[in-house]
């Protein structure tokens, strides 16, 4: 599984293998139990981890890099339950550089929620170079210009 197909629900607990979409909606695949099923966009967002960043004191950050910084990490990764305070210490280690006024608790939880699905399930998580990351940016502006849409 790659880790640009995951993606996370709005309204659905987890994360998710974006199977196939459709305008109405999407066939995704649940990464915890591998219950498959259609969801509508009429009731749903769909978010690709590989899309999210983080509010650092600098330059945003990807999901991505948080990701790596966790696994390289030597600290204990807390329980996504633990207190507010338990999770800023365990990030402030991790990533010193988050901005802590604007990334919050309920930020924090699902970090550790989300990482320690894609671990379990041994998903590599693939931090995207600039030239990738301007590429798709490229590509996504020619899908999105007159002379292409409706071909």
């Amino acid at each position: 599984m790659d880790y640009n197909k995951i993606v996370s629900v709005s309204g659905l607990p987890g994360l998710f293998e974006l199977l196939s979409s459709k305008s109405d909606g999407a066939v995704v695949r649940s990464i915890e139990d591998n219950s498959t099923r259609f969801v509508s966009t009429r009731q749903h967002n769909f978010s690709h981890l590989e899309s999210i960043e983080v509010f650092t004191k600098k330059d945003n950050t990807s999901l991505a890099e948080i990701f790596e910084a966790m696994k390289e990490s030597k600290e204990k990764l807390p329980d996504a339950k633990a207190d507010n305070k338990v999770l800023k210490s365990y990030f402030e280690k991790v990533y010193p550089d988050m901005d802590f006024e604007r990334v919050y608790a309920s930020d924090m939880k699902k970090m550790i929620k989300w990482y320690d699905i894609i671990d379990k399930n041994k998903i590599e998580i693939k931090v995207r170079t600039e030239e990738e990351k301007e590429a798709i940016i490229a590509f996504i502006k020619t899908l999105s210009d007159p002379k292409f849409v409706g071909k």
